[in-house]
């Protein structure tokens, strides 16, 4: 996998975990631990992206 390849895949894991993130957190009782694991996992995310800015 080249790295543009594995950089847009990152990117599209992290945009599917912000639309989850945002269903998680408009139900009316959302599940705080699974939202916080949720955007700790995006962050990481986000961290890898930026990686790939940088190159």
């Amino acid at each position: 996998m080249t790295q543009q390849a594995h950089a847009q895949a990152l990117a599209d894991k992290h945009a599917t975990l912000e639309r989850i993130i945002t269903q998680e957190a408009s139900r009316p009782a959302p599940d705080t631990l699974r939202l916080a694991k949720l955007k700790r996992e995006k962050l990481l995310l986000k961290e890898k992206l930026s990686g790939y800015e940088h190159h």
